[in-house]
């Protein structure tokens, strides 16, 4: 493992954590998208070297399993994007690094991801602990039409109907 590509990943989750953070409305959002992301550059670079179609079913599940921790921890508790980057880190050395997917996923990616998804999820789950707004489970909320009530007519003429009206 290259000592540079660990500190990059680790320099770029923290970037990520905190920017995503920073924007509280849509946070959860920002973290299950680039949580996505990550497991499908897997199947990209799959799909790049012309792997055989259980190799990309394998790719295709691992971006399942993502997009499921990244939409419940959308709709429910965050605890999930948490799970998830903190498991991804499994799917880089044990599929990627270490593995088969060594033949076809660059070293340096699923070097940087280690740290990366580590750090990402570090904070998220400190970020849960304290208190932010990743403590708060989302609710559905209908939101309020307000519809301004009809002025009555200004008009003075006993011609038009909306005399009669008012």
């Amino acid at each position: 493992m290259d000592l540079n590509h660990l500190v990059g990943g680790a320099v770029n989750g923290a970037g990520l954590i905190f920017v995503a953070i920073a924007i509280p409305r849509f946070t959860r959002q920002i973290l299950a998208a680039v949580l996505v992301a990550a497991a499908l550059f897997y199947l990209w670079f799959a799909l790049a070297a012309h792997t055989s179609a259980a190799w990309l079913a394998v790719e295709l599940a691992g971006a399942g399993i993502y997009g499921y921790a990244a939409m419940r921890g959308v709709r429910g508790s965050a605890w999930w994007l948490v799970a998830g980057w903190a498991l991804h880190p499994v799917w880089d050395v044990a599929l990627h690094l270490a593995g088969p997917g060594a033949s076809f996923a660059p070293a340096w990616y699923a070097t940087s991801c280690l740290t990366y998804d580590l750090v990402v999820a570090g904070v998220a789950a400190i970020a849960i602990l304290i208190g932010t707004h990743l403590t708060d489970v989302p609710r559905r909320t209908a939101t309020r039409t307000v519809v301004s009530p009809l002025r009555p007519s200004i008009c003075t003429c006993s011609a038009c109907a909306c005399a009669s009206a008012a």
